[in-house]
């Protein structure tokens, strides 16, 4: 090959590098908790791809590492809350859900969880105008010139900042409870006939109480979360953008949303082009354990352990509750790793051993482990799928009954009532997750359909993010239905207009019929005088 020859072929490879990678200016608005840990996973895959991140959040943030040394810019808002202010009203709501919700009168349990609920709201609202009170720090963001906003709306006003800064921008989600806002607001359909709403524990496959169920809870929810936005966002929404809007109809100008399941874990139903999975991004193969950890997982010798985790936001437990688990787990033969941060309980068997944190990940991908006991958060729940090990479900609120009942259908967990187990019930459920293969297998048919994808879930993640940096958003895959109203959406104008088509024909032709009748069977005067 010549010189010449070469050179031109250097130039073209070293151009075509320069399209695969060049590196992109991507802003970021993340929610704290469980969320935080999926949304730091897609931060880690941007930069690993040359892209340079940037993450708006604020000084109470209780989980997020604000130091600027973890590979992306940073930009704190300062608010008049503390940490510990977040992190204790959050416990209030939560331990309130767990302990007392169900012995409380229901209209008082409603009015207690709401008043605990509205507090973390009031935190949001002022988190949201704080934010748009510094429009140093506005105009500072536009300058930057990014090309993309990636948000996740456990914290709402994300979407409202794409707006003011005239950026695309992408929606990274679970699910809301029975899917309003991916409905309302995304126009993603669900049809109640085989969709089952979050929190109802049903399957795909309904029979007709409870479809009918099913339906009046869906519409319920759908007419309590519009009321509750039109009172709690709307009107901030509006007064942010200064015109009349909807958080609805701002969240609705999503070019992706990137849902955190997958076919593995949800039941059949249709999708939108712009709806994408990428459920189980997090997870990665197991590392080694700790050099501690690991002596002890090998003392398990055969019987090998159990995980037991009720995920990052549960620090301690009522002594009753404590005490009822640490007997149960000294009842079985494997050793346990638990984590848990609250007081030693008194029960505590010497196969049981209390971590402040575990490696999770890591331990459920140790060839050890037989079960994993489990609040059903979908992070957890993906990391068993990912290292194929059946569980025993502890579900304590929001979507983790829905979650473990997904599971338990699917023949891959037990499902307990955290409330109410006695000490048999969890060493039972445990020996039978652990010695009837069948979990086993149901687990290990869904971490097959987990793995058997075109592409990674986070790869796939990152992919659509950078799609929307070239095509400079993604509107081509917004359905129309985004444009109509709801009568136009159900086509209830066009049913009218056949209705009074219809009704207009049968008119004129009982009208021409009775015309008929009369004009020939009617006598003439004339005749019957005659006769």
């Amino acid at each position: 090959m010549s010189a010449c020859k070469r050179a031109v072929f250097c130039f073209l490879f070293t151009l075509s590098l320069s399209q695969c990678v060049t590196a992109g200016k991507i802003l970021v608005w993340p929610a704290d908790f469980s969320h935080w840990l999926n949304i730091k996973t897609i931060i880690d895959g941007l930069i690993a791809k040359g892209h340079n991140v940037t993450v708006v959040t604020f000084s109470s943030t209780p989980f997020m590492k604000t130091d600027q040394s973890m590979g992306y810019k940073l930009e704190i808002i300062q608010v008049p809350y503390t940490k510990q202010d977040i992190a204790d009203g959050l416990d209030r709501a939560l331990n309130y859900w767990m302990y007392n919700l169900t012995t409380d009168n229901p209209i008082q349990g409603f009015f207690k969880l709401k008043e605990m609920t509205d507090v973390l709201t009031e935190q949001n609202q002022v988190m949201c105008r704080k934010l748009f009170e510094h429009e140093d720090l506005l105009e500072k963001l536009r300058k930057e010139q990014f090309e993309v906003l990636l948000i996740d709306p456990v914290y709402m006003c994300g979407d409202l900042l794409a707006q003011k800064l005239n950026l695309p921008f992408i929606i990274s989600f679970r699910c809301s409870l029975a899917s309003v806002i991916e409905r309302l607001c995304g126009q993603l359909p669900a049809p109640p006939s085989y969709v089952p709403a979050v929190g109802l524990s049903y399957t795909d496959h309904m029979d007709f109480v409870q479809r009918l169920i099913n339906f009046v809870f869906i519409v319920s929810l759908d007419i309590t979360h519009t009321l509750m936005v039109k009172a709690k966002w709307d009107y901030i929404y509006t007064e942010v953008l200064g015109k009349p809007t909807s958080l609805c109809e701002t969240m609705g100008k999503a070019d992706i949303w990137l849902i955190r399941t997958y076919w593995d874990f949800e039941y059949p139903r249709p999708l939108l082009p712009n709806f994408k999975f990428v459920g189980g991004l997090h997870c990665k193969p197991a590392k080694p354990l700790p050099k501690e950890m690991e002596e002890f997982v090998q003392s398990s010798g055969d019987d090998g352990i159990v995980v037991f985790s009720l995920g990052s936001l549960i620090k301690n437990l009522t002594k009753e509750r404590a005490n009822t688990i640490a007997s149960a787990l000294g009842q079985i033969p494997q050793k346990v790793l638990w984590r848990y941060a609250g007081e030693k309980p008194e029960t505590l068997a010497p196969n049981t051993r209390i971590y402040d944190w575990i490696p999770q990940n890591d331990l459920l991908g140790h060839p050890k482990t037989k079960a994993f006991v489990s609040h059903g958060g979908t992070n957890g729940i993906y990391e068993a799928i990912y290292h194929g090990v059946p569980m025993v479900g502890l579900p304590l609120f929001g979507d983790q009954p829905g979650n473990l009942n997904q599971m338990k259908t699917k023949g891959a967990a037990v499902m307990l009532d955290f409330r109410k187990i006695e000490s048999r019930d969890l060493t039972q459920a445990l020996n039978d997750v652990i010695n009837n293969p069948s979990y086993k297998e149901s687990m290990m048919r869904l971490s097959r359909i987990h793995h058997d994808q075109p592409m990674k879930p986070l790869d796939q993640a990152v992919y659509w993010i950078e799609f929307v940096m070239r095509h400079k958003g993604a509107k081509h895959l917004r359905v129309e239905a985004h444009n109509l109203t709801w009568y136009q959406y159900h086509c209830l104008d066009v049913a009218a207009f056949l209705l009074f088509v219809i009704a207009l024909v049968v008119f004129i032709f009982v009208k021409t019929c009775s015309w008929l009748f009369r004009k020939c069977f009617r006598k003439t005067p004339g005749k019957t005088k005659k006769e």
